[in-house]
Parts: structure tokens; C-alpha cells; sequence
């Protein structure tokens, strides 16, 4: 026989109005809705299990319920599921072993996880807004279910041909055996024929050199890379090597901005300025020849007192002056890391807060947050002037660029 339900909303309507005259709140501990939704989830759990008795009239009853606490958007509800003697009721408006009422709490701290609030914030932000009480163990559990995603997109296929890609290193602080440690994200953008940029892996590095890099680099193409036009990378150890061995055809562009920092490092600050001035005349130059030639003038001005300085200039110029070989549209792309810059000032204003992460894991669940949420926010378009830029594109590496 089925249950009568409990439920009135003319007597749910008198009271509710007698709380709000009392100042009661609508939502969160002690709100108005709160038992609303408790007497709507009860109900149809007792209609779930009389349609599932129905089937099995004869073998089968109720037995009793048991409770428990279901955390919804609305606040804590301390709910009676039923029960049936033989235990095969399957409920499906809360499942059992469900302590969530739907994906939108879990959704609600991932997303200030990623925003990269403190777990201690997020227990704070979700006690005034619904009147939860949560664990850090409970908030662990929830932003692991980002692990797999994690893991999916650090796997996915990528596309086979990307023009150019901008590689370089951000540093973050992580706990491990018991010591604090500075660790190396290794991030690499690319942007795809369509002028779209995405970003193509994170990597964490415990040590640099060629060997790491080839590693990285046989991962992108175990995903599906098979051609690279330009990297534009910070001087890495081994870094340019590794690329040209595994993309023997792609330009290395070591970055200009990165150069000349390096540069003024050996130079005092009262010459600073005219150091600078002549430097300039390197990479603003109109063409290789003239830029060979200031380079050339910077070397016999400044080499006898800062020899650091020149030698990083010569030793280098090989992939410093790649740019160029490129038209002016291009050029401003390549000759500095600035588009991975950006990102990697998102990934240090986000992490601002977090001085230690407790674990390698728990460091990439919120990078990938980050990345997810900037590349939905700043790249779902192509690049500003892209279409000269890949007319270009399409001349200079012609079957490369088709294939």
C-alpha cells in the first residue's frame, strides 16, 4: 500500500511566512527553504520505494529508514531515507552513500579552490553562505575529483602541427619527505594554425637539462605533435638542444627580453642607461645585416669592461637573431616569451597565497584550474592579426604548414 504523503505547502506557506515576520533567513542554517527541501526529499524517497515495493509485493516490505546529513546549496538537511527489508531499494533522487544533493556544492568548491582560496577560506565562505560545517579532509576529497581530469588532459591528443610555441618555467614551493623544496613548472603554450593558443602541457620538473627536456619533447610528440615552426624559450639549460633534436626543421628563438635582463646583471647602475641605448640597436635593427653590425659596435664598446655581458650576446646569436628571418608581423610574435609571461602572472597571482603546497598533486590540481579557467577566459578567439600572420605562415613553410 502506498504511503500518504506528509507533505501540506498550505501549512509549509503559514509558516513560512511567520519565520520571514521573525526575520528568519531563506536559505543557509535555520533558513525558511531548509525544511522545505527536506519534506520534498522525503517524500519522494517514500514514492521511490513504494513504486520499487510494487514489484515485489510478496518477499519484500519496508524497514524502517535511517538517517543522515545531505549538504545542498540551501544549507544542511538531516534527512530519512527508507529502507526495505531485503535491501535491494536503489534510490535515485539521493543515492545512497550521496552526502551532496547534486554536483553543484562540489562545482562550488572547485571553483573557489581554483580562485585559489585556502582550504580554511573555503570552510569559512561556506559556513556564512549556507551554514555548512566542513572538514579539510571533506574538501580534500572533493577537489581530488579533479585528479582524473588532470590526468585525462595531461594525456589528451594534441593537434600535429603548431606554428609557433613559447616555453618557460615558473617556481613554486612544495613539501616533500618532510623538507620544503623549490620545485619548476615547465609550461608550454602553442598556437595552432587557426591562430588559437592553448595550453599544450605543464610539467614538473625535479631537475633541468636535456635529458628532462627530451623527455617533455617525446611526450608532445607521443601526443600527436609532429611539426614545430619556432620555440621561443628563456636560455634553459639544454633546452634548445633537446628541441632541435627532436623538431630538427623548428627555429629556436631565444627570448630578447630575457637577453637583455640577463645582460644588465654584469652592468653597474650608473651605466646603465647607455648600455641599454646601445643594446637597442641590436634588436631594433631593420634587418640582420645592420642588427649583425650593432652587435658587432655593442662588442667593441663595452667587451673589455663587462665581458660577461658581450659573450652572452655572441655565444647566443645565432638563435637570437632567428626573428630575423620573418616579416615584421611575425617578428613581434617570436622575439619575446610575453605571451607565456602573462600566463605565468596569472599562475603567481592566483598562488599568492599558498606559500606551500603539501604535495606535487595538490600543486597541479590548482595549475590545471588556472590554465582551464584563463585559456576559457582570454583564448577562445584567434590572435590579433592573425590572418596576415598565417598568409605568412603559409608561404614561408608552404607543404609544412598544409600537411
Amino acid at each position: 500500500m502506498k504511503r500518504e504523503s506528509s507533505f501540506d505547502f498550505e501549512e509549509f506557506e503559514k509558516e513560512a511566512i511567520e519565520r520571514l515576520k521573525k526575520g528568519a533567513p531563506l536559505s543557509g542554517q535555520g533558513g525558511i527553504f531548509t525544511p522545505l527541501i527536506k519534506r520534498i526529499l522525503e517524500a519522494s524517497l517514500e514514492g521511490e520505494l513504494d513504486s520499487h515495493l510494487e514489484h515485489d509485493v510478496v518477499s519484500n516490505r519496508r524497514n524502517g529508514s535511517i538517517g543522515k546529513t545531505l549538504k545542498t546549496s540551501l544549507g544542511a538537511v538531516d534527512l530519512q531515507t527508507p529502507r526495505d527489508r531485503n535491501s535491494s531499494f536503489e534510490p535515485q533522487i539521493v543515492k545512497k552513500r550521496q552526502r551532496v544533493l547534486n554536483e553543484e556544492l562540489d562545482e562550488k568548491i572547485i571553483s573557489l579552490y581554483g580562485l585559489g582560496l585556502s582550504y580554511s577560506d573555503i570552510r569559512k565562505h561556506l559556513h556564512e553562505m549556507y551554514g555548512l560545517e566542513t572538514s579539510e579532509a571533506t574538501l580534500t576529497s572533493v577537489t581530488d575529483k579533479v585528479i582524473e581530469d588532470v590526468k585525462e588532459w595531461q594525456n589528451r591528443m594534441l593537434e600535429s602541427v603548431y606554428p609557433v610555441v613559447w616555453m618557460d618555467a615558473v617556481h613554486f614551493k612544495v613539501k616533500e619527505e618532510g623538507r620544503i623544496v623549490s620545485k619548476a613548472v615547465y609550461c608550454i603554450i602553442g598556437v595552432n594554425r587557426d591562430g588559437l593558443k592553448d595550453i599544450l602541457g605543464m610539467y614538473l620538473g625535479h631537475s633541468e637539462g636535456a635529458s628532462f627536456w627530451l623527455g617533455v619533447l617525446s611526450d608532445l610528440r607521443s601526443r600527436g605533435i609532429e611539426d614545430i615552426f619556432i620555440a621561443c624559450i628563456d636560455n634553459l639549460k639544454g633546452f634548445a638542444e633537446a628541441i632541435e633534436a627532436s623538431f630538427p626543421q623548428a627555429d629556436v628563438q631565444l627570448c630578447i627580453v630575457h637577453q637583455v635582463r640577463n645582460t644588465m646583471r654584469f652592468v653597474p647602475f650608473k651605466e646603465s642607461r647607455a648600455v641599454v641605448k646601445d643594446m637597442k640597436q641590436i634588436y631594433q635593427a631593420p634587418n640582420s645585416e645592420a642588427s649583425k653590425s650593432a652587435l658587432d659596435a655593442f662588442c667593441s664598446k663595452w667587451e673589455s669592461k663587462y665581458p660577461y655581458s658581450t659573450k652572452s650576446w655572441t655565444s647566443n646569436w645565432e638563435r637570437l637573431s632567428n626573428f630575423y628571418k620573418y616579416p615584421p608581423e611575425i617578428r613581434k610574435l617570436i622575439y619575446t616569451t610575453n605571451v607565456i609571461e602573462n600566463f605565468n602572472g596569472r599562475l603567481r597571482k592566483v598562488t599568492k597565497t599558498k606559500r606551500v603546497f603539501s604535495s606535487d598533486m595538490a600543486l597541479m590540481k590548482l595549475l590545471f584550474l588556472i590554465q582551464k579557467q584563463f585559456v576559457e577566459d582570454n583564448w577562445q578567439t584567434p590572435m590579433f592579426g592573425w590572418n596576415t600572420i598565417q598568409s605568412q605562415l603559409s608561404i614561408i613553410f608552404d607543404e609544412r604548414f598544409t600537411r
